[in-house]
C-alpha cells in the first residue's frame, strides 16, 4: 500500500494553548527525575545493601540525570544511617615497618590524637619533675652509698690481710695490683727483690698469687654488688616513672576501657617510655627541638588519623573524580633526609575508600578502567572486605625505597559505578568478578512516552533548569518548541527525549540570543536560532559534499529516469551531528553463473551487516523468481564514488530496485531517493536516522532546484520517527517535494517505474506488462543464453554442401 504523506504526517506539533504553562512554572515543584521509573526502583532496592556483592552499576548515556538521581537517593538514605567510626594508624613498637590500626568512635580520632600529644607532654613534665626532686636524689644517693659501704667493707679485709703479709693493694685506671712492701710500707724494688734468697722470693710470689686470687674473687663479688646496685637504681627509676605515668594514664584507661586495641596501645607507650627512659628524659631536656632525630623520638607516639568523621552526619558519601590507585587506597609518602628517602607511619595518607568506609563511594567507570591497577585493586578490596595500602611502583615491579606495610583496615562500603551500557555489557561478559560484585543494575532511559503528564513533567524540569541557571523566562511558544525538539531528539513522535544536558545547552544559547535582541524572555524564535546555530557550527562537511554534488564532482542525477541506477541515502555521523547524503547505486546484468556480486564486499569496503543485506537480496530473488527455474545470471552492485567502508542494511531496498530495474530494463525516476532495509519476503523494515536522511536529500534537491518530481521513499514503520524541519514541511505543502511510506518492494516499484508491480498467476507466470513479468522474462532469456549449442547432424551437413 502506497501512502503519500501530508505535512501533518511529517511532524508532531504541540498545541501550547491547551496546557497551563503558568501553573507548571509557578505552582508545581519540578520532579527530581522524570521518565526513569525503572532506574529509580533499582536504586531504591540497591542503595543500602552493602553485603553480598550488591554494589550498584548505574547505566545510561550522558545527560540522563544519573549522578543527580544517585546523589538524591544516597542523601536520603545516608542521613538515616549510623555515622561510621574513625580509623587511625599508630606506631608498631615491635616492628615499625608494620603500623597498627586503631578504631575509635566517630569524631574520636582527632580527640585521641590530641589526648596522646597532651599525654606525652605531661609525661615529659612529670618525669622531669620527679627525677629532679630531692626525694629521688636522696633515694638514689642512699642506694649508691649502700653500695660504697658494702664495697668498702668488702675490700677492707683484703687490705688488712695484705698488710699483715707485707703487701699493698693498689688500684689503677686499668687494673688492681698486689705489690710487696718492706717494713716501712714502701714497695720493694726489683733490685732489692732479686737480692733476696730464692726461698724467700718464692714465698713472696706464692703469697702474692694467693692474694691476687682472693682479690679476684672479691672483685667478682663487688661486680655482683654493683649490678645489684644498678638494678636497684633502675628499679627506682622504673618505679618512679611507672607511678608517674600510671597516674596520667588512669583517665585514658577509664575512658577507653571498652576499646581493647586502644588500651593495648597505651600500655605499649608506657613500656616504650620506661624501656627508653634515659633517652626520653634526655630528649625532653634537650633545647635543640628542631633536630630531626630529636623530633623522631617523640613522633613515634603520634596518632595518624586516616578517617575523620567529625563533620559527617550519617553515612559518608564520596564522589571520586580521579580514581587512581593512590586516590582510592591511599599511599605512604616519603621525605628526603640527607639525600635519603625515609618514611614513618605519620606519612600514611588515606584514600577515597577510607573516607567512604561505612558509607558510599561513587566512581565513573571509564576513569576507573583507565587508571592502572585501580579496577583490580578495587575488586580485591570488595572481595576481601579490607583496604590495603599498596605502592604502585611495586605493582610495576620497580625497585623502590623501603616502605611500610600498614595493617589492612576492614571495609564496609557500597560502591556505585556510573558508566555506559556498552561498558556494562563488556564487563559482564569478560570479567567474571563483575557479575558477583555488582549485582544491582540501575539503567537510565533517554526518552519517555509522549503524554500530557510527561509534557508537564518535562516543562517542570526545564523551568527548574532555567531558574537554577538564572536564565530569562521561557514563554509558552518557546516551551512548546522545546518539547517538539525533544521529540526530534528521541527520533520518535511518541517519545520525548530526557537528555536534559542537551536541553540545558540549548536554553543557555537561546538565552544568549534573547539578550542580544534586548528581549526580556526566551521566545520560540530564540530556541529555533539556538538549534540551527548549533547545527550550522558543525555541518561544514555536509556543505562541502552538497557543493561537490551541485558542481558535478559527485555525480548524483536528480532528474529524468535511468535503467539500473537509483539514489540511496546514507548517514554520516560526525559525533556532534549526523546528516544524510545521497549515494548513486548502480546495477549491471549479464549472462553467467556467478550470481550476485557486491563490489563493495569484493573490495573489502563492506561491513558484515551490509553483506548480510546483499545475501537477503539473493534470498528475495530466489523466493520471487526461482520457483520454476534455476537462476543463472551475473549481476554486480556498487555504490558509485564511494571510497570508504560501508556498513548497515538501510540501502538494501535501493539496491534491490536498481537490480530489478536493470533486469527489467525499466528506467526509474532519479529524483526519488530510497531508504529502507528489506527481508526475503520483500517487506520493508525500518531504518535509523530517518529525519537526517530525508532532510539531507531535500537539501541536495533544494540547492539544485525543486521541480515537484523529487522526494524520498521510506519504510512505513518509520512513520512514527518523522519529526522533520519546517522547511521540508513547507516544500511538501507546496507540492515541491514528496515523501512516500510503503510496506513492500512492489509499492516502491510502482512509484519508481510508473508500472504495476504485478502478481504471480496460477500457472506460475506474472501478470502481463508488469515489472515482475519483465524481470522474469529477462531471467529466462539469460538462462537460454547459457544453454549449449546443439551440433548439426551429418545429413544436414551433406545437404548444406
Amino acid at each position: 500500500m502506497i501512502h503519500q504523506l501530508k505535512p501533518q504526517d511529517l511532524r508532531k506539533g504541540i498545541v501550547t494553548k491547551k496546557i497551563d504553562w503558568k501553573q507548571i512554572r509557578e505552582k508545581e515543584p519540578p520532579k527530581l527525575l522524570i521518565g526513569q521509573e525503572r532506574a529509580l526502583r533499582s536504586l531504591e532496592f540497591g542503595i543500602g545493601n552493602k553485603r553480598g556483592g550488591f554494589n550498584i552499576f548505574v547505566s545510561g548515556y550522558p545527560g540522563s540525570g544519573k549522578l543527580k538521581a544517585v546523589n538524591h537517593f544516597l542523601e536520603e538514605k545516608a542521613k538515616l544511617e549510623v555515622t561510621p567510626d574513625d580509623w587511625c594508624y599508630v606506631n608498631n613498637f615491635q616492628n615499625s615497618f608494620y603500623p597498627k590500626k586503631l578504631k575509635l568512635p566517630n569524631g574520636g580520632g582527632q580527640t585521641f590524637k590530641l589526648e596522646i600529644q597532651r599525654l606525652i607532654s605531661e609525661i615529659q613534665k612529670i618525669l622531669i619533675t620527679a627525677f629532679e626532686s630531692k626525694e629521688y636524689h636522696d633515694r638514689k644517693d642512699q642506694i649508691i652509698e649502700d653500695f660504697r659501704q658494702k664495697e668498702k667493707k668488702l675490700f677492707q679485709n683484703i687490705h688488712n690481710k695484705a698488710r699483715a703479709h707485707n703487701f699493698a693493694v693498689t688500684r689503677t685506671p686499668i687494673e688492681i695490683l698486689v705489690i710487696p712492701i718492706d717494713d716501712k710500707g714502701r714497695p720493694i724494688s726489683d733490685e732489692k727483690f732479686n737480692k733476696l734468697g730464692k726461698k724467700e722470693r718464692e714465698t713472696i710470689l706464692n703469697k702474692q698469687s694467693e692474694l691476687k686470687k682472693e682479690l679476684f674473687d672479691l672483685i667478682r663479688k663487688n661486680r655482683e654488688l654493683e649490678r645489684a646496685s644498678n638494678e636497684s637504681l633502675l628499679e627506682l627509676d622504673e618505679s618512679i616513672a611507672t607511678y608517674s605515668i600510671d597516674t596520667l594514664l588512669q583517665e585514658l584507661n577509664d575512658k577507653y576501657k571498652d576499646f581493647e586495641d586502644v588500651l593495648l596501645y597505651l600500655l605499649e607507650i608506657k613500656k616504650d617510655i620506661i624501656t627508653n627512659l634515659h633517652s626520653f628524659l634526655k630528649a625532653s631536656l634537650s633545647q635543640d627541638r628542631q633536630d630531626y632525630k630529636q623530633e623522631l623520638k617523640f613522633q613515634k607516639y603520634d596518632v595518624n588519623v586516616i578517617t575523620d568523621n567529625t563533620e559527617v552526619f550519617g553515612a559518608p558519601i564520596v564522589l571520586e573524580l580521579n580514581p587512581t590507585l593512590n586516590n582510592l587506597f591511599g599511599k605512604v609518602e616519603h621525605e628526603s633526609y640527607m639525600g635519603t628517602l625515609i618514611t614513618n607511619f605519620t606519612l600514611i595518607r588515606g584514600g577515597a575508600l577510607h573516607k567512604a568506609n561505612g558509607g558510599y563511594l561513587i566512581i565513573a567507570l571509564k576513569d576507573l578502567l583507565m587508571s592502572y591497577f585501580s579496577w583490580d585493586s578495587l575488586k580485591r578490596a570488595l572481595k576481601n572486605n579490607e583496604i590495603v595500602i599498596e605502592d604502585a611502583r611495586e605493582q610495576f615491579g620497580i625497585i623502590s625505597a623501603k616502605s611500610l606495610k600498614p595493617e589492612p583496615i576492614p571495609l564496609d562500603i557500597q560502591v556505585i559505578l556510573i558508566g555506559s551500557p556498552r561498558l556494562y555489557y563488556l564487563l559482564y561478559e569478560l570479567d567474571e568478578d563483575f557479575k558477583e560484585l555488582f549485582k544491582v543494575k540501575a539503567e537510565f532511559d533517554t526518552s519517555m512516552d509522549y503524554s500530557s503528564q510527561n509534557i508537564k513533567d518535562f516543562a517542570g524540569v526545564t523551568y527548574g533548569i532555567q531558574k537554577e541557571n538564572e536564565l530569562y523566562p521561557i514563554d509558552d511558544e518557546a516551551m512548546g518548541r522545546l518539547v517538539e525538539h525533544a521529540s526530534r531528539m528521541a527520533e520518535d513522535k511518541e517519545k520525548i527525549s530526557i537528555k536534559f544536558r542537551e536541553i540545558r545547552d540549548i536554553l543557555h544559547e537561546a538565552d544568549h540570543y534573547a539578550r542580544l535582541a534586548k528581549k526580556n524572555e526566551i521566545g520560540a524564535e530564540d530556541i529555533n536560532e539556538a538549534v540551527e546555530a548549533r547545527y550550522y557550527r558543525s555541518n561544514l562537511i555536509q556543505v562541502k559534499i552538497n557543493e561537490m554534488i551541485k558542481r558535478g564532482r559527485l555525480m548524483i542525477d536528480l532528474e529524468e529516469s535511468r535503467v539500473g541506477q537509483i539514489n540511496g541515502i546514507s548517514v554520516l555521523d560526525l559525533g556532534d551531528i549526523s546528516f544524510g547524503r545521497p549515494n548513486k547505486i548502480t546495477a549491471s546484468i549479464a549472462s553467467g553463473k556467478v550470481g550476485l556480486i557486491d563490489i563493495e564486499r569484493e573490495a573489502k569496503l563492506a561491513g558484515p551487516i551490509h553483506t548480510k543485506g546483499i545475501l537477503i537480496l539473493q534470498g528475495y530473488l530466489l523466493e520471487k523468481y526461482g520457483q520454476d527455474k534455476v537462476l543463472s545470471l551475473f549481476a554486480s552492485l556498487v555504490f558509485e564514488q564511494s571510497y570508504s567502508e560501508i556498513e548497515g542494511d538501510s540501502a538494501s531496498c535501493a539496491e534491490l530496485f536498481a537490480l530489478l530495474s536493470s533486469l527489467a530494463q525499466l528506467p526509474v525516476k532519479q529524483g526519488i531517493a530510497v531508504t529502507g532495509s528489506i527481508n526475503q519476503k520483500g517487506e520493508l523494515q525500518p531504518v535509523g536516522a530517518i529525519n537526517q536522511k530525508i532532510e539531507g536529500f531535500y537539501e541536495v534537491c533544494f540547492q539544485s532546484g525543486l521541480n515537484g518530481d523529487q522526494g524520498v521513499i521510506i519504510p512505513k514503520p518509520n512513520l512514527d520517527n518523522l519529526m522533520l524541519k519546517e522547511e521540508v514541511l513547507t516544500a511538501v505543502k507546496q507540492g515541491l517535494f514528496s515523501i512516500w511510506a510503503i510496506d513492500t518492494v512492489d509499492d516502491g516499484l510502482e512509484i519508481l517505474t510508473g508500472l504495476t508491480a504485478g502478481k504471480r498467476l496460477q500457472g506460475g507466470s506474472f501478470s502481463k506488462n508488469s515489472v515482475h513479468c519483465k524481470v522474469d522474462e529477462r531471467l529466462k532469456e539469460l538462462n537460454r543464453n547459457l544453454l549449449p549449442v546443439t551440433p548439426a547432424s551429418n545429413e544436414e551437413t551433406s545437404n548444406t554442401h
